[in-house]
């Protein structure tokens, strides 16, 4: 059978409380309020369209998210943006460490048979800084009697410095090996079914490798990051429109035993901004010059023969 597994930073998958038109901040501040004073919506519907486009046009058995605020918002946005429950009968997220609330999460039309958190961990016993930004989400996916294991991922932002943050993506990244090696043994993890997926909040450049935090983890012999099978000009997955930078964030690391069953490695880049102009092929209908957009990722997919 073959099996699509993809990654995709939604960036911002909120939901907010509104106060309706009616509501008194007045009688509020005396008698405080109840949930019948507020509306729940799905944050920014045009943008959001945009990013259920991009889901759907992976046509993924599984689908590895980011930044996403909890579980009610992913059911809200599988219900009203990706065909409801039908589409991804089987969801996942586990409330995170991030200041903002965003979590990682997994929306699968096979089943999780187990899953693990890891937001628990933290640098040593006595630290009260936590490892993980958000979480290391471990989910055993079941594909009719095959089982596939995802690590899902989103490490530390480079926001305040590439280098000042880099310690931060360095200590998540060991941790995600030891993650690995408990689950799979010291020696051979590879020989085992797994995907180590998210978004690294980093990259790699041929001749500057000591300044990024991830070789260690993307260039370990037990995983293969399939994107790099693709032209070096195809590879990039994020657009940084500050610096105008294309580079490649997002992964999908499969261990060695799935090398040999992929079948195909795609990046979906419709739903970018048309200022991100590196990419010159057709968007979907609403993209804007800089909103709304899918999102300022590109969700990436690999897929496997198993």
């Amino acid at each position: 059978m073959k099996v699509r597994i993809a990654t995709f930073n939604c960036e911002n998958l909120f939901a907010r409380f509104r106060f309706r038109a009616d509501f008194s901040p007045q009688e509020a501040s005396a008698n405080g309020f109840d949930i019948n004073n507020l509306a729940f919506e799905v944050h920014d519907r045009a943008k959001r369209l945009l990013t259920g486009n991009a889901i759907k046009k992976l046509d993924a058995d599984v689908v590895a998210l980011q930044e996403v605020e909890n579980l009610d918002v992913l059911e809200r946005f599988r219900s009203e943006f990706l065909g409801g429950f039908r589409a991804f009968p089987h969801g996942m997220l586990v409330d995170g460490n991030d200041p903002r609330f965003i979590d990682v999460a997994i929306l699968s039309k096979h089943p999780i048979v187990h899953a693990r958190s890891y937001q628990h961990l933290k640098l040593t016993p006595e630290s009260r800084s936590f490892i993980f930004s958000r979480d290391c989400l471990e989910a055993d996916i079941d594909f009719g009697g095959k089982t596939v294991t995802l690590f899902v991922n989103h490490f530390k932002s480079m926001i305040g410095g590439r280098p000042a943050t880099r310690q931060r993506r360095l200590d998540q990244v060991q941790a995600v090996k030891r993650i690995v090696t408990d689950r799979f043994g010291k020696t051979k993890p590879g020989n085992k079914p797994f995907v180590v997926l998210g978004d690294f909040n980093d990259y790699i450049e041929a001749g500057d490798e000591a300044a990024s935090s991830l070789p260690d983890l993307v260039s370990w012999n037990q995983v293969e990051n399939v994107v790099a099978r693709l032209d070096v000009d195809e590879q990039w997955t994020h657009f940084f429109a500050r610096e105008n930078e294309y580079r490649q964030l997002d992964y999908l690391l499969v261990s060695k035993v799935l090398k040999s069953k992929v079948t195909a490695v795609e990046i979906e880049r419709r739903g970018l901004p048309l200022r991100a102009t590196r990419f010159t092929g057709t968007r979907f209908n609403g993209v804007g010059q800089d909103n709304p957009k899918a999102s300022d990722h590109c969700p990436a997919l690999v897929e496997l023969e198993l």
